[in-house]
């Protein structure tokens, strides 16, 4: 018990000299982050430690200083606060945007499959009709047919 005496009293006292050294009412978290960071430096070898705890509160109440010393802030009006919009998609409409790709996505797995694969290399891949006819051997007016046919087909399933 005396020895944790002593410790709260060296705690104490050292709180109290960083306190009228800094006028920081925070004087116990400047005196931990100190001692945290001693520790953390695995700093052992110091000959006046008081003196350099109280030097790297002082510090450290500086720094502080300097970093909650911003550009003066004024308070913003209260009116104009009800027209501005999030550009970001309420959740409503995230909602929405998920269960229609859903849709979307049994929809193009329902599409027969040359049906499908012309419009996923047309959509996807963005194959140009030439491009597509050439690969799997269709007319363009064929490859025309077929994503006319998915596009009407996918448009329905959506308004559904």
């Amino acid at each position: 018990m005396a020895e944790w005496v002593k410790r709260q009293s060296r705690w104490f006292s050292l709180s109290s000299k960083i306190r009228q050294r800094t006028g920081s009412e925070d004087s116990d978290d400047l005196l931990q982050t100190v001692l945290l960071r001693l520790l953390e430096r695995g700093v052992t070898h110091i000959q006046h430690a008081e003196s350099y705890i109280l030097k790297s509160a002082h510090n450290a109440a500086r720094d502080e200083n300097r970093r909650t010393r911003c550009l003066p802030c004024s308070p913003l009006p209260d009116e104009g606060w009800d027209n501005i919009e999030c550009p970001n998609p309420s959740p409503d409409e995230v909602f929405l945007s998920r269960e229609q790709l859903v849709i979307l996505q049994d929809a193009i797995q329902d599409l027969d499959p040359s049906t499908r694969e012309i419009f996923l290399l047309h959509r996807i891949q963005e194959l140009s009709y030439s491009e597509i006819s050439q690969k799997l051997g269709y007319s363009v007016s064929k490859v025309e047919k077929h994503i006319s046919k998915a596009l009407a087909f996918l448009t329905s399933r959506l308004l559904d």
